[in-house]
């Protein structure tokens, strides 16, 4: 994978492939791009240096008057999702505002960081939430069999810890799955496939980058 800034996409599902080699492969496909270089951040003028980007066209008169001009600064038509990746400034010498960042940097057998929001549950016990067993569904247990038991203590520290497993939203979290191999790459379209699962439901939107333990 060449030195690029990273990539915003959509996962669109996943499907199946035979490698060269006939061993079978469940895949995902994603959409990548293409993004829009909307602005640069420089250490002079914000302290970091970054590449901020835009993916995915939005009509103009579902902008906001401000996302309008700042649209409008860079030249670019108004972008659903915008997303800045932090770069070395080598690196972000090599983008200029209006450029189309592709999938052209990315080759069969890269290896990728791909982040997203996985699955929202909804609120949920703690036993679908973390698998905890249950009480048992015998002579004496009233009314708790899927409760979460003892909570706290009752003198020290007498209070419930921080982090203490219990009921409440399960997933819409940022997850980020490290080393995935790209396994077709179809320039044309935008389109490449990845090894195993990504975080998320269709069409959600993911960003890709280099991966960093590669």
């Amino acid at each position: 994978m060449e030195a690029t800034c990273g990539f915003l996409g959509k996962k669109l599902g996943m499907t199946q492939v035979f490698n060269p080699d006939g061993t079978l492969v469940g895949v995902t496909a994603v959409e990548v791009g293409p993004c829009i270089v909307v602005q640069k951040r420089t250490v002079e003028k914000d302290g970091y240096t970054a590449v901020q980007l835009g993916f995915d066209d939005k009509p103009e008169r579902k902008a906001k008057r401000p996302e309008v001009g700042h649209f409008a600064k860079a030249g670019v038509a108004p972008k659903r999702v915008l997303k800045e990746f932090r770069v070395s400034e080598d690196t972000a010498a090599q983008y200029e505002v209006g450029a189309v960042v592709d999938i052209n940097a990315l080759a069969i057998g890269d290896k990728i960081d791909v982040t997203g929001l996985s699955k929202g549950k909804g609120f949920t016990g703690v036993m679908k939430r973390y698998g905890f067993h249950g009480a048992k569904e015998s002579h004496g247990v009233h009314e708790c069999f899927r409760h979460g038991g003892s909570l706290g203590q009752n003198m020290t520290p007498g209070r419930v810890i921080k982090g203490k497993k219990m009921a409440g939203h399960q997933g819409n979290k940022r997850i980020t799955i490290q080393n995935i191999e790209v396994v077709r790459v179809f320039a044309g379209d935008n389109l490449i496939f990845v090894k195993g699962p990504i975080p998320g439901g269709p069409n959600s939107v993911v960003s890709i980058s280099k991966a960093v333990k590669s």
